[in-house]
């Protein structure tokens, strides 16, 4: 059992250089590497997240969530889930490059690339560096087109718009307490 030093950089608007140099032991789950990079950030970590193994280029690769996601086993790409996922399991290369998502409203993202690999082991993962000051968790805008796209919006237009305005708030709910459940 041995060590990995990885170094996270905060990928934000403002061209400022943020990062953490994060030790952890390699027999430790993705789960805790998620839970101390977003400490490292001041992140609360309520928000959902995933790591994707990537290459040189930082495509995304292999999906390791923070739950399982799947509905199905059937033509689906399979994903592993942070508390399984053993660190050890997917350090590929000697520079394995991960992307971690983090708030798909917000989409934080981080960048990880493996630095360094050593023989010592820890006790916990421990904060070897930290250069620049993370931004508040909630600064970020949540994207408006997260789940609508411009397009749909203008192929719908506006909904009282193009039905008129034909019934009254009060008119939906009422007469429920007639039935009995």
């Amino acid at each position: 059992m041995g060590t990995l030093k990885f170094r996270v950089l905060l990928d934000s608007e403002k061209d400022q250089e943020i990062f953490r140099d994060i030790r952890i032991n390699e027999e430790d789950n993705f789960e805790t590497l998620y839970r101390t990079v977003l400490n490292s950030f001041n992140f609360e970590g309520k928000e959902m997240g995933s790591f994707f193994m990537s290459n040189d280029e930082w495509d995304k690769g292999h999906e390791i969530s923070l739950m399982d996601m799947s509905y199905s086993d059937e033509d689906q790409e399979l994903t592993s889930v942070m508390s399984d996922a053993k660190l050890a399991d997917f350090m590929e290369v000697p520079d394995q490059k991960i992307i971690l998502v983090y708030d798909f409203l917000r989409m934080w993202i981080f960048l990880i690339e493996l630095q360094d690999r050593t023989e010592e082991t820890i006790d916990k993962p421990h904060i070897d560096l930290a250069v620049g000051t993370a931004p508040p968790e909630d600064s970020k805008m949540i994207q408006e087109d997260a789940f609508y796209g411009e397009e749909e919006e203008d192929e719908f237009g506006d909904f009282d718009e193009d039905f008129g305005d034909g019934y009254d708030d009060e008119d939906f709910g009422s007469g429920y307490e007639e039935y009995e459940y």
